[in-house]
């Protein structure tokens, strides 16, 4: 993990054989895994780990996924997942990512999350959870 700050973190990964289908080409199931690691980086750079969000009682489950394919990234590539805090509200999060081999754009995306307590209600996130993921927010 490569860190810009708390708005933005930039996470290296190579292409590993087990991604990719018969062709060599990355498989859009994977996409969705990269931008977990994006997300975890963001997190960690915020002064937040998720399993102190969880230790105090909330989680931040998937409420939507998007993905835009542009570009086939393939194995051996190294990738660069960019990735951000797009948008905050009380009890929920938006991250966005992109997806680089170099300065190519090959994937764009968002990744959407209501905040829940531990018995899957909505809950609010605590205000100094707010304060950090809210750090870089534009």
């Amino acid at each position: 993990m490569v860190t810009v700050g708390p708005a933005e973190t930039h996470s290296v990964l190579a292409v590993r054989y087990a991604e990719t289908d018969m062709m060599g080409v990355v498989h859009h199931a994977t996409y969705p895994v990269w931008f977990e690691v994006g997300r975890t980086d963001v997190m960690l750079a915020c002064g937040l780990p998720y399993t102190q969000i969880e230790a105090r009682g909330h989680y931040l489950m998937l409420s939507g996924l998007t993905v835009e394919y542009r570009r086939a990234a393939r194995y051996g590539d190294t990738v660069t997942v960019v990735t951000r805090v797009a948008e905050l509200r009380s009890r929920t999060v938006t991250f966005a990512y992109r997806v680089l081999r170099g300065e190519e754009l090959l994937a764009t995306g968002e990744t959407r999350h209501i905040a829940t307590d531990h018995a899957y209600r909505p809950s609010r996130l605590p205000d100094d959870v707010l304060v950090a993921l809210g750090a870089g927010v534009p």
